[in-house]
């Protein structure tokens, strides 16, 4: 888990998939300054400078190149300029290999240090939650056109567990102990509304693209 952070103040969260690459979403980087950005691995409690911490600047940023500040391929890595060093409190996650369905009401984690009520403020400690995945149909039904089921999956939740919220963006879904999903967006006045599915950019969708970056054949942005 990552807390990818700009001028020292938590942005948005991200999963280290190499020792030199963070997957996260793309609109902090596209609506947020883009001053001094680094990547806090290690970290439970963001704001003390916990020993298992370390902190990495961002080397070079990769958001997806059909994405264009709306909800679509919210996707980006992070190239970071040094290796992280990989420990007990430091790990890369294995993403998916191929695309293919999440099937519905499968329970699934996510995590982050997103608002834990509405009208809140940022956890200083890592939360974690639990959703099931939801049926497509059921999403698009309610979403409409801002739901794309190619390359969006998303979650049920109960108002009294929670889930995701501001400030969780970019952090993982995982099921099954693989990141299926993104976290990209919910409904924006309140996050805690179980009436609206939280959303999530697809991982699997995009091995292809994520591939590409890593083997450095995708463009970038310094």
């Amino acid at each position: 888990m990552a807390s990818i952070q700009y001028l020292g103040h938590h942005s948005c969260g991200g999963i280290l998939i190499r020792e030199d690459f963070v997957l996260t979403a793309a609109h902090y980087f596209f609506f947020h300054n883009r001053g001094p950005c680094t990547v806090v691995l290690g970290a439970h409690d963001i704001s003390k400078k916990e020993k298992s911490q370390q902190h990495i600047e961002v080397a070079k940023y990769y958001p997806h190149p059909k994405y264009n500040g709306t909800l679509n391929y919210d996707i980006m890595l992070l190239k970071l300029k040094k290796k992280a060093t990989l420990k007990n409190h430091v790990k890369t996650i294995r993403i998916p290999k191929k695309n293919g369905k999440t099937p519905a009401n499968i329970e699934c984690l996510v995590a982050g240090w997103g608002l834990t009520k509405v009208n809140g403020s940022c956890s200083n400690v890592l939360k974690e939650a639990r959703e099931k995945i939801q049926f497509g149909t059921e999403c698009s039904h309610i979403w409409k056109h801002h739901f794309r089921s190619d390359h969006m999956i998303c979650t049920k939740f109960t108002k009294k567990s929670g889930g995701v919220c501001q400030g969780d963006s970019g952090g993982p879904l995982i099921c099954n102990k693989m990141p299926q999903g993104i976290t990209a967006f919910t409904f924006a006045s309140n996050c805690n509304d179980p009436k609206y599915p939280h959303v999530f950019t697809k991982v699997n969708f995009f091995i292809p693209w994520i591939e590409s970056v890593r083997v450095g054949g995708n463009r970038r942005i310094q």
